[in-house]
């Protein structure tokens, strides 16, 4: 299965989106060097992206909150820093296993959580700060 930025997930804030994109970018094509036997080479670069991702992202996300007034910063917030160790759990996991089925169902597992996230929660900041 391919992450795409669908309809369903566009936030419409230029940024935010752009990130996104670059996430399902690197997630997929992981993937794809897992279907091609070539999974291992791929592990330390995309881990190496998510995990600076996270920390550019989350952050960017977060000055946008404060500098809206977000009501749900605190929330948003508190779900950042769980997803920042999940995210360390998986990467660990998949830097010691390889690219194990269990490895990567736990990353698609993340990956998923992330755009339910996206779907709701980013979705609602957007347009907050649409609307300020």
């Amino acid at each position: 299965m391919k992450y795409e930025l669908t309809q369903d997930l566009l936030t419409g804030n230029a940024l935010i989106d752009s990130e996104h994109r670059q996430l399902f970018t690197a997630v997929n094509s992981l993937m794809d060097a897992c279907s091609q036997g070539q999974g291992r080479a791929q592990i330390q670069q995309t881990i190496t992206f998510l995990s600076n991702y996270v920390v550019k992202h989350f952050g960017d996300e977060e000055r946008l909150q404060v500098q809206s007034s977000y009501p749900g910063y605190a929330a948003h917030k508190q779900f950042h820093e769980g997803y920042r160790r999940q995210l360390a759990e998986v990467s660990q996991e998949l830097m010691q296993a390889g690219p194990t089925v269990k490895a990567l169902g736990d990353l698609n597992r993340i990956v998923a959580v992330l755009v339910s996230h996206i779907r709701a929660e980013d979705k609602r900041l957007a347009r907050h700060i649409q609307e300020k």
